[in-house]
């Protein structure tokens, strides 16, 4: 059963994630020319090239069994779909910023009558009636933050990474209205009739995730020494040991490291006894 997968044409989170689709071994056969649809190695899926703004609408229509876009963007336009993973990238959160030189400085000091210009009517609206405050919105395409300064607006509510370019444009931050990153989607209905392809995919992408920040540590080890050996070496489940055949009296190990511990571990094996150590990139974790 075939299933359409939609990706941003552009932007910061285009390129993440074509790569996540190809480490999951769902590649675009002509990854360097993106066409409107591309055809991937399985198949029975393909790629609609699009921009990540439309791609929750087009996932709750059923244009596109799955995709990959902003929390902020699924509920800005309130879509109905299947939140399937976190991807860990494309991070940032949707704020309530005003001029440096503003008397606002917290939610406390917001007054009705305000006026918040925005590419996000729907969240920035949500937000100021859970405040039960009477505020206009002005809702704007780009170049939100020149807006305070041109008469337009008093704030702005604006998606940041670093709170950088709120800081070049003279904003300070009032409140964190949402954090969000990049998931993976799906149509309700499509989830229910292409299940298992949906499913399919959803591992493999799962898979690569679990691999982030992991180190494949492998040695042989005196039998002797593997109590210690066992002792210093950490693992998802434990190391795992095996007999090594050309030898009666050593073992192979191997287990699965965090990244940022693997220099404080091999020093630690080599203590104990540990030799012919290697460290191996790790792909997939299924």
């Amino acid at each position: 059963m075939k299933i359409r997968i939609a990706l941003p044409s552009k932007g910061r989170i285009s390129d993440p994630a074509v790569k996540l689709l190809e480490k999951a071994g769902i590649g675009l056969k002509d990854a360097a020319n993106r066409k409107l649809f591309s055809d991937t190695y399985d198949d029975d899926i393909n790629v609609m090239f699009t921009r990540a703004a439309d791609i929750p609408e087009f996932v709750a229509d059923g244009a596109a069994d799955m995709g990959m876009t902003g929390l902020d963007l699924i509920r800005e336009h309130d879509a109905e779909v299947e939140i399937l993973e976190d991807l860990n990238f494309g991070r940032a959160h949707l704020v309530l910023a005003a001029p440096e030189d503003s008397p606002i400085n917290e939610p406390g000091d917001l007054a009705d009558g305000v006026i918040v210009a925005t590419e996000f009517p729907h969240l920035t609206q949500n937000y100021l009636s859970s405040r039960k405050l009477d505020a206009r919105i002005v809702e704007l395409s780009g170049a939100t933050e020149i807006a305070p300064f041109i008469g337009v607006a008093d704030l702005i509510t604006d998606i940041t990474s670093t709170g950088t370019t709120l800081q070049m444009n003279h904003l300070k931050i009032v409140d964190n209205i949402l954090e969000s990153s990049i998931k993976l989607i799906a149509n309700p209905q499509s989830y229910k009739e292409k299940h298992e392809k949906v499913e399919a995919v959803r591992t493999g992408i799962r898979a690569v995730l679990n691999a982030e920040g992991k180190k494949l540590v492998m040695m042989n080890v005196a039998e002797r020494f593997l109590e210690d050996v066992k002792k210093a070496m950490p693992g998802l489940t434990g190391p795992t040991v095996s007999q090594v055949l050309s030898s009666n009296d050593v073992v192979a190990v191997h287990a699965v490291v965090d990244e940022q511990e693997v220099f404080k571990v091999v020093n630690r094996l080599k203590k104990v006894g540990a030799r012919d150590i290697l460290v191996v990139p790790i792909e997939r974790i299924i």
